[in-house]
């Protein structure tokens, strides 16, 4: 499997070696083959090329079997004329990711800040009110009068179809049980398209238990009793706002696993940004893309047949759990770990089986 890794700025570099050793590890003992092409992006790109993304990368991606993107000073680029393109915006759009997959579960010895729960939030990722990705050409957000600024959200039918059928599949593997969160009763032509879509695209998965709750009443419901939910699924904004809130319950935005999908492509991203602040510390927390690189690894045995693939995803993630246990992680989490000694001791686990 040829992996293409971007380390992108801040803590990227750091938690992307702590990942890059979990996967040697993995690739060892289930004899996968891994193959890793590290590139860069984000600022050490626009010192080196004058762009955060070069364009031939796009190629280089299309042509490996999956992608690490490493967290990126994304609020820092603001002009794509002067090379300044925001890296994740980039390759969802143009490898048509449209679903992600955000896994928010708590773990023995680091209890959840309001109880146990394992739950995942199915986010459309391509269109809604993401001003960047949602037009063709220019941007969604447009400045009328220096004191008027018109923000437009698409929504189409071939969107809210593919993303509630990745949902249902996803149901049916867990729990059976997909909820759907939207804002019908304001947004009624948009989130009312939607919520139709979801609702008849689950009639085809029987045994699948359905039901939907407003976006604002759903804030509440998860903070309250987040293990009677398992798939959650959403337009692209809500989805967003809503897989933080749960990956930070679960106790650490650092513990949440991210990987962006689409039907020939996928992204394993960190769900956290790239906390400049404690850069080069050797503190930052690699869980979340180490449990991103899991998700990919599970997506491509899925994809090609290959069961290895799914079994060495699960392998890590067990490796993940018993580290956080056992409190060998960072200190954020309980531990008392550096950045690339809590990615050593997860693989060390995964070594010893």
């Amino acid at each position: 499997m040829q992996i293409v890794v971007l380390p992108g700025d801040g803590i990227g570099p750091e938690i992307t070696t702590a990942t890059a050793g979990v996967l040697r590890a993995a690739s060892e003992r289930f004899q996968l083959n891994l193959r890793l092409e590290e590139h860069a992006v984000g600022h050490a790109s626009l010192k080196l090329s004058g762009t955060t993304v070069r364009p031939e990368l796009l190629d280089i991606v299309r042509a490996a079997d999956g992608l690490i993107l490493g967290p990126t000073a994304t609020f820092d680029f603001k002009d794509e004329a002067h090379g300044e393109i925001n890296p994740s915006r980039h390759f969802r759009k143009n490898l048509d990711l449209y679903a992600n997959i955000r896994p928010a579960r708590t773990y023995v010895g680091r209890p959840g800040r309001i109880g146990d729960f394992d739950l995942v939030v199915v986010r459309e990722n391509t269109e809604g009110f993401y001003a960047d990705r949602n037009l063709e050409q220019g941007n969604g957000e447009m400045l009328i009068t220096p004191d008027v600024v018109i923000s437009l959200r698409r929504i189409t039918r071939l969107c809210c179809e593919r993303i509630a059928h990745a949902a249902c599949r996803l149901a049916m593997k867990r729990r059976k049980h997909l909820t759907i969160v939207h804002k019908a009763n304001v947004l009624k032509i948009g989130d009312g398209m939607f919520l139709d879509i979801c609702r008849a695209a689950a009639k085809a998965y029987p045994g699948l238990g359905v039901d939907d709750i407003l976006v604002d009443a759903m804030m509440a419901h998860v903070v309250r009793r987040p293990d009677r939910f398992d798939v959650i699924v959403s337009t692209n904004m809500f989805g967003d706002i809503l897989s933080d809130l749960t990956a930070e319950l679960s106790g650490s935005l650092g513990l949440g696993g991210s990987l962006n999908v689409g039907h020939r492509h996928a992204m394993a991203q960190a769900a956290h940004g790239s906390a400049p602040d404690i850069a080069g510390q050797d503190v930052a927390n690699p869980v979340s893309l180490i449990l991103s690189t899991a998700l990919l690894l599970a997506w491509h045995g899925e994809k090609t047949g290959a069961v290895r693939y799914e079994e060495a995803a699960r392998a890590i993630e067990a490796a993940v759990a018993k580290a956080i246990g056992e409190g060998r992680a960072t200190r954020d989490v309980g531990g008392k770990l550096g950045t690339i000694a809590a990615g050593a001791a997860i693989a060390e686990i995964l070594q010893a089986g």
